[in-house]
């Protein structure tokens, strides 16, 4: 067990003095870090070996036994866990304590299926604070600040995985939760709100719900904005600190994970720190499985090493990113993740080609006259995929003559064609017209015939 110690840096390049929330964790030398880390998943190995007849099922048809990690890359060894297990194990078949020991329960929306569950003991429920505390402090936000925060409450982690992480660290709460956008707006001036936290793409819609007000939202006395729930590009965070005046920071997180709290963004915007003394993050490639090389691009899997109701083992998450060890200006030794570039699962494939949203929407980003919401329609005609972008128009160009809309339209179609390698239509719509909301965004209509 770490005790919480502020730890305040020097002022670094960026001109900010961030708060270390627990230093002999985030500050470890690194080989004491990786003996914690394999100390950690030989008892998790055990644990779930004994006590989930899941994972005990799956270790005997591979022939591997937890006394069978002998270093930490051993963990190759062991079986590979997908949301499919997860929901085929709802709600209680992960679980590796009495039910007794449970006090809270999470589950992700389970549009797709039944939910997945994630289950917290008391213990787990004081971790989780403190790893969020250390994200949030990561970011900047110190005791004494105000945190809005626009996530859904209930059993969406996000809500309640913030506001325990932030309480901890000394911040007051505004629980506004989701929607109700004007009402979020009146409630950041009147509280005097410094720290934002929400998705994204809502922080855009949120500021341009002030200016319809006659609000300058860089006028508020907010400051930090930590964002995440859903991939969003470096375009997207130059956007938002425009409108608000403010640092944008992504931070991440899984319920399969225990929700918020795996890594963040620490004040130099280097990649998000990883909290190693509690997760092990490998590299895989997608396809085939096997480990990549630290500097190569592939899918992270990430095992829970010091859960107690819920350790999950080399969950592969879908999420697309790298890891640097190198060392980091903050002072902090944990690898840092890069900044999540995109899902499998979220990838098209256009006439054989792989195309990620993120790709268009840096694309867009750095389009001048178009705002930044987008929807991506994909469909099929006869044997072809198609690819239609529906792109919003900003106030000031949509009142342009139609030669030069066409001349911004074409512009558009060839950059995509350069950055894609496939043809893209690109259309044109009135500002204020594509879907807005409070939670993930949807971004991808795919209308194609299900085989």
């Amino acid at each position: 067990m770490f005790s919480v110690v502020f730890f305040y840096m020097q002022r670094g390049r960026k001109g900010v003095a961030p708060v270390i929330w627990q230093p002999e964790a985030e500050c470890m030398e690194r080989g004491a870090l990786r003996a914690l880390q394999y100390e950690r998943l030989r008892k998790t190995l055990q644990r779930v070996y004994e006590h989930v007849p899941y994972y005990r099922r799956r270790m005997d048809e591979l022939g591997v036994k937890p006394e069978d990690l002998q270093t930490l890359a051993d963990i190759r060894k062991f079986p590979m866990t997908t949301k499919n297990d997860l929901r085929d194990n709802y709600p209680f078949g992960l679980m590796a304590v009495d039910r007794k020991e449970i006090v809270r329960f999470h589950c992700s929306s389970g549009t797709t299926g039944k939910p997945v569950v994630g289950g917290y003991t008391r213990n787990d429920l004081n971790t989780w604070s403190n790893l969020v505390a250390r994200v949030v402090a990561l970011a900047g936000v110190e005791p004494g600040d105000t945190a809005q925060i626009a996530f859904n409450y209930g059993l969406f982690t996000g809500g309640f995985g913030l506001h325990q992480g932030l309480e901890k660290l000394g911040c007051a709460i505004v629980p506004a939760s989701g929607g109700n956008t004007q009402r979020q707006i009146m409630l950041m001036q009147d509280f005097g709100t410094t720290v934002l936290i929400c998705t994204p793409s809502y922080a855009l819609h949120l500021a341009e719900e002030a200016k319809a007000m006659g609000i300058d939202p860089a006028t508020l006395p907010l400051r930090i904005g930590l964002f995440g729930s859903e991939p969003w590009s470096e375009g997207m965070r130059r956007q938002i600190e425009a409108d608000w005046g403010i640092r944008a920071y992504d931070n991440y997180g899984l319920t399969e994970l225990g929700g918020p709290g795996v890594a963040g963004e620490c004040t130099f915007t280097c990649g998000q720190h990883i909290q190693e003394d509690h997760y092990l993050v490998e590299v895989i490639d997608p396809e085939t499985g096997e480990p990549l090389p630290d500097d190569q691009e592939g899918e992270l899997v990430i095992t829970s090493i010091n859960r107690e109701a819920m350790p999950i083992l080399r969950y592969r998450t879908k999420d697309i990113s790298q890891l640097d060890f190198r060392p980091c200006a903050c002072g902090r030794t944990t690898a840092r993740m890069r900044k999540v570039t995109g899902r499998t699962d979220d990838m098209l494939i256009i006439r054989g080609v792989n195309v990620f949203p993120s790709q268009i929407e840096s694309v867009l980003m750095e389009t001048a006259g178009v705002a930044p919401h987008y929807l991506l329609v994909v469909d099929r005609k006869g044997h072809l995929d198609t690819l239609e972008v529906q792109v919003e128009l900003t106030e000031e160009r949509f009142h342009d003559k139609y030669a030069e809309l066409e001349q911004l339209q074409n512009a558009i179609q060839n950059r995509l064609k350069s950055v894609l390698s496939v043809s893209a239509k690109v259309r044109l719509v009135e500002p204020r017209s594509l879907e807005r909301t409070a939670g993930k965004s949807k971004r991808v209509l795919d209308r194609r015939p299900q085989l």
